[in-house]
């Protein structure tokens, strides 16, 4: 969430950061609330004020054993106005953060303004793409010819955007998780959490997933909970309504959870294969820093997210995400697309964003910088550290073999107990 204040002194700025991102939201409802909100309490000021005068001339003519029933009556008319006032003014407040909270975050400066995706810029590129000398099988019919990828069991037993991973590709998929973990907590100086799965209201709004996108999740039916998207949800609620200690930051915190997500605006995409499921697993990372090292972080991150991709031999590129098409509550983003040689392109296998103070304002998260100091709204930052079954599927792909078997990326072999995944 933006500070109101900002918002309040800076409205065509925010309406420009808006329409850069290709937000059709006005703020002449903010507008026009915000200037009610001022005007009653200008009126309860005065209404107040009113009251205190007249009961001390009240207080007087009762001394003098004076009548003072009308001005008791009036006092107690002003009383009553003052009271709807009152009702009309949380009504205000509640209206008010209630579009606060639909106003997505204002980019950063550094951000190019564009449309979509064809506007983002290209950052850098990591490894060679392989040349194969046979066609390449995307990683479902590898995975099939395997015996390690079930789509159509878990069809029969769930629904459309699920998967069974059976014997190696169980394996696999485990591996990749204790791989990222380990790396990540032992080489990074992340904390491991193993957090909730489900998580409330409260937490999906302080993180930005709610209000905006309820129908991008699943709702427990009858409780106020929600299946996570991410496990950015709740760790970054872990502090949530909390006032950190400044000499304990930057926090860095490494989580593997499974995902949900409905996927409602994914029809017809990526209908096959692990790219887009209900249901996956993640390793996140998220981080609580002081916000002049926030970017600074930011890079660090993408760094650490990146190095899961060079020790596995993937090759990859990083782009920044232009104004068009990054995330609701990110004010900078930049994503690690992996290449996948079945669609012959690079694929997201991360996004690592910055929200400076926006999440932390929704979750009261803030620190102090000494026993003295007021406390500050810290900067929250997170990214895929990464996304499992596309790490999965890339390493099916980029390291299948002419005789449908998969050589295991050498990283990898310690926890496979295996080089090789054969027919």
């Amino acid at each position: 969430m933006l500070d109101i204040k900002f918002v309040r002194d800076n409205p065509e700025k925010v309406q420009e950061a808006l329409k850069n991102r290709g937000n059709s939201m006005t703020l002449d409802g903010f507008i026009a609330l915000e200037k009610e909100r001022r005007d009653i309490l200008g009126k309860v000021e005065a209404l107040k004020s009113e009251r205190n005068k007249v009961s001390q001339q009240i207080s007087i003519m009762k001394k003098n054993k004076e009548n003072a029933d009308d001005l008791v009556l009036e006092m107690r008319k002003v009383g009553e106005d003052i009271a709807k006032l009152d009702a009309r003014l949380k009504e205000v407040e509640a209206e008010l953060k209630d579009i606060m909270l639909s106003i997505p975050n204002v980019p950063n400066e550094a951000v190019p303004v564009g449309k979509d995706e064809n506007d983002n810029p290209e950052i850098r590129r990591w490894g060679e793409v392989r040349n194969f000398d046979f066609t390449p099988k995307p990683h479902w019919e590898i995975g099939e010819g395997l015996g390690i990828l079930d789509a159509e069991r878990a069809a029969k037993v769930t629904g459309a955007r699920f998967t069974f991973y059976k014997g190696l590709g169980a394996r696999l998929e485990r591996a990749v998780i204790n791989f990222m973990l380990n790396l990540h907590t032992e080489k990074h100086g992340y904390t491991e959490m193993l957090p909730p799965f489900v998580a409330n209201k409260d937490s999906m709004t302080g993180t930005g997933q709610l209000p905006k996108f309820s129908e991008d999740m699943f709702k427990l039916e009858g409780l106020d909970y929600y299946l996570i998207p991410t496990a950015e949800v709740p760790v970054t609620n872990y502090h949530r309504g909390e006032i950190l200690d400044g000499k304990d930051l930057p926090k860095y915190y490494s989580a593997y959870s499974a995902c949900f997500r409905a996927e409602a605006g994914s029809a017809g995409r990526d209908t096959r294969g692990l790219i887009r499921q209900h249901q996956f697993n993640k390793v996140e990372l998220v981080k609580f820093v002081k916000p002049e090292d926030s970017y600074n972080e930011l890079e660090k991150l993408t760094s650490d997210a990146e190095r899961v991709l060079q020790l596995l031999g993937l090759p990859y590129r990083v782009i920044l995400l232009c104004t068009g098409d990054m995330g609701f509550s990110s004010a900078k983003t930049y994503d690690i697309e992996v290449w996948l040689p079945s669609f012959n392109m690079y694929r997201e296998i991360s996004s690592c964003s910055n929200f400076e103070d926006y999440q932390a304002r929704r979750a009261d998260i803030k620190f102090r910088r000494d026993a003295k100091s007021k406390p500050e709204f810290v900067h929250t930052l997170n990214g895929s550290g990464l996304a499992i079954g596309r790490t999965v599927a890339a390493i099916l792909e980029n390291c299948q073999q002419e005789d449908g078997s998969v050589v295991i990326p050498e990283a990898l072999r310690p926890y496979m107990g295996t080089d090789v995944i054969r027919p």
